[in-house]
């Protein structure tokens, strides 16, 4: 494993901490155009990325993730950008970790600055091309650079596939710093490549992980269903819940993602409920949403978990998921109506 983990230190000290929210849908507003690569805005627009540092910050996060999202070599020679993997990953790092200085000058609130690293957007064989060692000197050279420029831990997110996170993590480890990874689980209860919460827990203990969880997928029901699966584990290592905000819907030719703060100062304390001691949010969430989040886990005492209150808050999880019973009868029939075929043959 890594050092010491500075994220368990912020967590020991209150029993969670809170992580910051979106950073691509925030810079929407802020003039990024879709499609266009937000992590040369490191360089291109230093200032807005630092506003949004700040902002998250001001409004209470304790950890805020870098813009390097995408800024692995695969993912920036789709921009003809391969070749700048050092400088705009030093840059994002340390973008974030002079906002952190500004705020500790500022408030004597100490905060820490995770290294975002995102997918590749490749297939491992024999799906795709991509293999071990080749992902792992692509994320090896990403880490690299976020450690260089000051980051405290390295912060692999937004992934499906074990095959990608065991090789981000050999990477990440070769800097000595703490290491995170979450998983979206978008599937059917599952990532797109079938991994299950459960399995994904396991697999978190097995490649030594200093911290796991999901992030982005559906919406925060969804999320808090993959939270449960990964607490039900028992794994003792802490625990990510950043969910989208609200559920993702296309308008008007764009994403947009209406959740309030209300929902997502609920959704926070039921993270908090199921187990998460990381919580932020993904997609759509402004520092606005943080804000609120931060208030009520701070107001509001840790409560027993109410499975019908969350739904209640939330939503009901994959609604339009069969049941277990459903699946069970729909599998019987199934092989009823195989068993008939074969006897027809």
């Amino acid at each position: 494993m890594g050092g010491r983990n500075p994220v368990a230190d912020l967590i020991a000290d209150k029993g969670w901490c809170v992580a910051d929210g979106a950073t691509g849908s925030n810079f929407f507003g802020r003039g990024l155009e879709a499609g266009y690569p937000p992590e040369l805005w490191c360089l291109e627009k230093p200032e807005e990325v630092s506003a949004l540092h700040d902002a998250f910050l001001d409004a209470g996060a304790d950890l805020i993730l870098t813009n390097s999202f995408g800024g692995n070599a695969l993912r920036l020679k789709l921009h003809a950008s391969e070749h700048r993997v050092a400088e705009l990953n030093i840059a994002a790092a340390q973008l974030a970790s002079e906002a952190t200085q500004r705020h500790f000058a500022a408030t004597g609130r100490k905060t820490l600055v995770a290294g975002s690293i995102g997918p590749t957007g490749e297939l491992f064989v024999p799906m795709g091309m991509l293999d071990h060692r080749q992902a792992f000197e692509v994320f090896c050279e990403q880490a690299t650079a976020l450690a260089d420029g000051g980051a405290d831990v390295l912060w692999i997110e937004t992934m499906s596939s074990t095959e990608e996170v065991a090789a981000a993590t050999e990477a990440a480890k070769t800097t000595g710093l703490p290491v995170c990874a979450t998983l979206s689980f978008d599937t059917a209860r599952c990532s797109m490549m079938g991994v299950t919460p459960m399995d994904f827990a396991q697999f978190a203990v097995d490649i030594e992980l200093d911290m796991l969880g999901s992030n982005c997928g559906i919406g925060p029901a969804e999320l808090l269903d993959s939270t449960q699966g990964i607490v039900a584990s028992g794994i003792a290592l802490p625990v990510v819940a950043k969910g989208n905000c609200g559920i993702p819907q296309y308008m008007d030719g764009a994403i947009h993602f209406h959740g309030s703060p209300d929902l997502m100062a609920q959704y926070a304390l039921f993270a908090r409920d199921v187990g998460a001691t990381i919580i932020g949010g993904c997609c759509g969430t402004t520092p606005e949403h943080v804000a609120a989040m931060v208030t009520a886990l701070t107001t509001t005492a840790p409560r027993p978990f109410d499975a019908h209150a969350m739904n209640d808050a939330l939503g009901i999880p994959w609604a339009n998921l069969p049941t277990q019973d459903e699946q069970s009868a729909n599998s019987e029939t199934t092989g009823r109506r195989r068993r008939s075929q074969r006897r027809e043959h």
